[in-house]
């Protein structure tokens, strides 16, 4: 992923220097557990943990697999050269993917200890302020047309609430990538003992993959991207009430706008929502990477490489923009500007016509059908939409509602605390 939408510490668990740090350990740890069954000498295993501190010359790396073609053997060939006589211990009875398959999986466990602190913080911000705008009043949407009165404050609740279970299902993706598999050629163990992949596993975290081929499973990675999909269709539904709400015909919040900043090159007067645009296409990237990990769980036999060009690309670049976008939005909703004066001017735009469904019950509990009752209330309301009248003195003015109802009883259905009053328990529901 480029710079521009990267953040060190995720881009740090991808470059080349972590990568050959783990497969140093993951062969270094090897060693320990066969040198501890007799397999090879404990000098061996020794000579090669003294290599710890050694920084791998990358470009010697390069260098070697320019001839090799093989990234592992190259990299073999670069520790044998710092180890000495001793490295011919290394690797026994090991294949590549061992290395390749292990380290990934510690690579994605670690991005997703920071994608599960991202949310955290991003649930925070929603929390505070959710509990901020709880009885601030705004029109509820529905196919982008008014419907009825909701809170702010319900909808950053209804975000956190979706938020929350993505936090869970990355903690649940994050368990099930955590295992390695050190079993040799094909998964068999023929030639490494078992004990040798649970002491390497225990030491990098992780667990021992039940049972593997020449690779570890790919469902799940599958899930691990999938899950990572979710989180990025999230933060786009949030991004798309955030850019609705900045739209100027109704400016109810919009994106802080710091000193200094430009909206347009042409037009001064611009202030656009350009980092929830910016999230809206991170989205797309994130969720770019789940078909293809989908289609890496059918290998042939017991492995072939159609997996590894597409895992190199969406490893890093799904973690990097993810860890990114996460930040971002955590950031426009920490400092997200609400204008309630005017959430509350869009409510009454339409006259009233927001409480249509309360005088409808209302005509239906005085013994009026349901069918009747519609016909009262949808012919008043489209004098609203067409005429621009009032809707509660389009009622009180109809014989037909006065017949059911009187102007007390009418109202009383224009009451908006009739529309919050259960919001202390959504609250409850989703706060605890």
């Amino acid at each position: 992923m480029i710079p521009r939408y990267s953040r060190p510490d995720m881009v740090a668990i991808w470059s080349p220097e972590t990568k050959f740090r783990i497969w140093f350990e993951i062969e270094a740890h090897a060693c320990d557990a066969q040198a501890a069954i007799g397999v090879i000498p404990k000098a061996a295993a020794e000579a090669v943990w003294k290599a710890k501190d050694v920084t791998f010359d990358i470009a010697r790396i390069d260098e070697i697999e320019a001839v090799t073609k093989h990234d592992v053997i190259a990299f073999l060939t670069h520790l044998a050269e710092h180890v000495g006589e001793e490295a011919r211990f290394v690797h026994q009875g090991m294949t590549s993917s061992d290395v390749l398959d292990t380290c990934f999986n510690v690579q994605l466990t670690r991005a997703a200890d920071i994608i599960i602190a991202d949310l955290e913080g991003l649930l925070e911000a929603l929390k505070r302020r959710a509990y901020e705008h709880k009885d601030t009043v705004r029109i509820g949407r529905s196919h982008g047309i008014h419907a009825e009165p909701v809170t702010m404050g319900l909808t950053f609740a209804r975000f956190y609430a979706e938020m929350k279970r993505n936090l869970a299902r990355m903690k649940t993706a994050r368990a099930e990538i955590a295992t390695g598999a050190i079993s040799g050629a094909v998964g068999t163990f023929a030639n490494i003992d078992p004990s040798v992949e649970e002491h390497v596993c225990k030491a990098l975290g992780l667990t021992a993959e039940p049972i593997s081929t020449q690779v570890i499973p790919r469902d799940r990675h599958a899930a691990f991207f999938a899950a990572m999909g979710v989180v990025s269709s999230s933060i786009e539904n949030i991004a798309i009430e955030i850019r609705h709400m900045q739209r100027t015909e109704v400016l109810e919040a919009e994106e802080f706008f710091s000193k200094g900043q430009k909206g347009s090159s042409a037009m001064p007067h611009k202030r656009n929502p350009v980092l929830t645009e910016n999230l809206t296409g991170l989205a797309r990237l994130v969720r770019m990477a789940v078909v293809p990990a989908l289609e890496n769980v059918a290998l042939w036999h017991e492995r072939d490489i159609s997996h590894s060009s597409v895992e190199r690309n969406i490893g890093p670049d799904t973690t990097i923009t993810l860890d990114f976008a996460l930040a971002r939005l955590t950031s426009v909703v920490d400092k997200l500007v609400v204008y309630p004066d005017t959430m509350m001017k869009n409510l009454e735009k339409f006259r009233g016509l927001v409480h249509s469904q309360r005088v409808l019950l209302a005509l239906t509990q005085k013994g009026v059908s349901r069918e009747d009752s519609y016909t009262l209330v949808q012919r008043n309301a489209m004098k609203v939409w067409e005429q621009g009248a009032d809707f509660m003195a389009e009622l009180k003015a109809d014989p037909d509602v006065r017949a059911a109802l009187s102007e007390a009883e009418i109202e009383e259905k224009f009451d908006l605390g009739y529309h919050t009053k259960h919001v202390d328990t959504i609250f409850a529901r989703v706060f605890g």
